[in-house]
């Protein structure tokens, strides 16, 4: 016969097998699925601090995944020029890579969404298998931000080309992504970067480029209207501005119809996703909850 001790000690194993239960399931789920690795690679003037919120829903989400953000180019470090942070990332990356025999998932946040793209088309073994884009100037960036009045407050938009279109202007990061719809050959013809990784002008590496960026599993594209900081918006989804600045979307730019890089290919495979989020302005999209639940957590498995 119980005594009230007994009893006690075996409510109270009771409660906590009750509590441990759900979280050992969980262990021995993520054991058998086996979450590929996560990467994170930030954007401008972030650091890995900034991106504890999103680790926590990742490992909320999908317990015992390996999650890494990449501490390089912190802060005033993130205007170096991006093919120096592309190199740089590549070499902090490449070895997770190595040690993922199913492969890894990219989240690349803002400017580093076009740092991962750098490194997508040139590594040749990479094993991403979902590309998260998540509120990157995929198409290029050309509007009056907070971030461009601090950075160049002698500037606006419509003559900032007279900086980012010249050798000096090309050794900071957002010149090499800078699009100024007006000045489009100044573009093509001075771009170091987005002009090269787009294929809008002439590159010998193209066709090899396309063919690294293509073994992706998934691209996911990711941005909203009210964001203020990507401008266009429909940058973070490869739309962008004609010369009348009036927003072309993708599938009627000429990178996505003449699939220079293989984002028709993507399309036509239905690895091209597209998740538009209202209300998320820019420094919020890497710690919304729901933004994460909604357009991020489906494609870590």
């Amino acid at each position: 016969m119980e005594g009230p001790q007994f009893s006690r000690t075996r409510r109270r194993f009771s409660g906590a097998a009750g509590l441990l239960w759900p979280l050992l399931v969980a262990c021995l789920w993520a054991a058998v699925v086996g979450y590929k690795p996560v990467i994170i690679v930030h954007g401008l003037f972030d650091s890995s601090e900034d991106f504890k919120t999103l680790k926590r829903f990742i490992n909320e989400s999908h317990p015992g995944t390996n999650v890494t953000v990449i501490d390089l180019f912190d802060r005033g470090a993130s205007l170096e020029p991006m093919w120096k942070q592309v190199a740089g990332f590549k070499a902090a990356i490449y070895p997770i890579m190595q040690n993922a025999a199913d492969g890894v998932h990219f989240i690349c946040y803002s400017q580093g969404g076009l740092v991962c793209r750098g490194i997508l088309s040139t590594l040749p073994d990479h094993n991403v298998h979902s590309f998260i884009s998540l509120s990157a100037p995929q198409a290029g960036q050309y509007g009056d931000t907070d971030y461009l009045k601090y950075l160049f407050p002698q500037f606006v938009k419509a003559n900032l080309y007279h900086l980012c279109y010249t050798a000096i202007g090309q050794r900071v990061s957002i010149c090499n992504y800078w699009n100024d719809p007006h000045h489009r050959d100044l573009y093509v013809n001075s771009s170091d970067y987005l002009a090269l990784i787009n294929s809008e002008r002439t590159n010998p590496n193209s066709t090899e480029w396309k063919e690294n960026f293509l073994k992706i599993q998934k691209l996911v594209l990711i941005g909203g209207p009210d964001d203020g900081v990507i401008t266009p918006w429909q940058s973070s989804q490869f739309g962008f501005y004609d010369d009348n600045e009036t927003v072309v979307e993708i599938q009627r730019q000429d990178l996505y119809l003449k699939d220079v890089f293989g984002l028709k290919t993507l399309a036509a495979r239905g690895d091209l996703i597209f998740c538009s989020f209202p209300g998320v302005q820019h420094v919020w999209w890497h710690s919304n909850e729901t933004v994460f639940h909604t357009c991020i957590e489906k494609w870590l498995v």
